[in-house]
């Protein structure tokens, strides 16, 4: 028997419809079907200058938004070899990690609910709201921030939100504890998610997964170890990673990794340069000479541009851990104002690949835990 299941199903994670042939309770066969959230992210990219395009950037993953920001931030400082502020860094660190910690919580309570647990989706909403609050305080958006800048971020902390993070800090600490008291010994969930969706960890790197996917199979990979981007290896802080590759090793990666985010927010709050609020050093940067905004067709526009930022005639991939795995953007300069070319790595896309595979010969039921221990947000698969 062939079923639908999506785009409108409640455990789709967004419009993915897998076409499911069914023996009985078993599945056979999964294709799964994308491009129903197809937007055509790269080819805006291609059509707008870099500060244009940022505040659209939030909408490839929109849970993890800080995350895009970087990313598109990070390629053209690479390119143009753009050093970041000490204190800019310091400040970018903390909000890719408490956008971690968010993301990670709006896996976990739709995960739960997958799996027949209600009470953790209600619970994982009053601590996200506390981070959605501190990111409102400091960029004034709650979820498309809008907040990295090339060479820096766009506004400097505000009085007293230092000690807001630090208090949230030890707070969710408290909040961890309580859903590993909940979830982690529930023999109900156990029952659920133990041995489902088994991946070994040279099966995980042939499929080319990473982030949590990879890690929970064995293999102790992390690009913020790897590549040292930002001021990641001025904190301590460990990789956090499991040997048993199936559900139940890829939600307890994801909880200690929340764990860990604490510990580098709090030592990134703690040694901050500069005093707790003080403004960016304040920088320019080479405006394109001649911008196409001049141009006899644009001259009617009654609009001031926006500042160009010239990428240089080179191409680059730039990435990062973002929580789902590998995000990266390949990216060729034109020496113009816009991308001659922009391509996205999502790492849901790839990690999503692996799906079919996973499924085959379990039950119906176990499609949910499986996809929902892959951490798929359909913005960024189908960009």
């Amino acid at each position: 028997m062939i079923v639908n299941m999506g785009p409108h199903h409640p455990s789709m994670h967004g419009v993915l419809r897998l076409i499911v042939t069914l023996d009985g309770e078993d599945v056979v066969n999964c294709e799964p079907i994308l491009g129903y959230l197809h937007r055509g992210m790269e080819k805006i990219a291609e059509n707008r200058t870099i500060i244009q395009y940022l505040p659209y950037v939030t909408r490839w993953d929109y849970l993890a938004t800080m995350f895009t920001e970087a990313i598109t931030v990070n390629g053209p400082e690479q390119l143009g070899n753009i050093q970041v502020p000490q204190r800019a860094s310091y400040i970018r660190v903390i909000m890719l990690e408490l956008s971690r910690i968010a993301s990670h919580l709006l896996w976990l309570g739709p995960f739960m609910a997958d799996i027949g647990a209600q009470t953790p989706f209600f619970y994982i909403f009053r601590e996200r709201e506390l981070v959605y609050d501190l990111f409102e305080a400091a960029t004034g958006m709650r979820m498309m921030h809008n907040y990295f800048r090339i060479g820096g971020v766009a506004a400097d902390l505000p009085y007293g939100w230092i000690d807001k993070c630090l208090d949230f800090c030890d707070y969710f600490l408290t909040g961890i504890v309580e859903y590993q008291k909940l979830i982690t010994r529930n023999p109900i969930f156990l029952e659920r998610v133990e041995g489902i969706g088994v991946i070994g960890g040279e099966e995980a790197i042939n499929w080319g997964l990473s982030g949590p996917m990879l890690r929970a199979s064995g293999i102790k990979w992390d690009l913020r170890k790897v590549d040292h981007y930002e001021c990641y290896e001025e904190f301590d802080w460990e990789i956090q990673w499991q040997k048993e590759g199936d559900s139940l090793a890829r939600y307890l990666v994801r909880i200690s990794e929340m764990t860990e985010s604490i510990k580098i927010i709090q030592q990134a709050l703690e040694g901050i340069p500069g005093v707790p609020y003080e403004n960016l050093e304040i920088r320019c940067f080479d405006r394109e000479r001649d911008p196409e905004w001049n141009d006899f067709e644009y001259r009617f526009i009654s609009k001031k541009p926006s500042p160009t930022f010239e990428l240089p005639r080179q191409e680059l991939y730039a990435r990062m851990e973002a929580p789902k795995g590998e995000l990266g953007i390949f990216l060729i300069g034109d020496q113009s104002g816009f991308p001659w070319r922009w391509k996205i790595r999502p790492p849901g896309f790839i990690n999503l690949q692996i799906l079919p595979q996973l499924v085959k010969r379990m039950k119906l039921a176990d499609i949910m835990t499986i996809l929902g221990s892959i951490d798929i947000i359909m913005g960024e698969v189908d960009r």
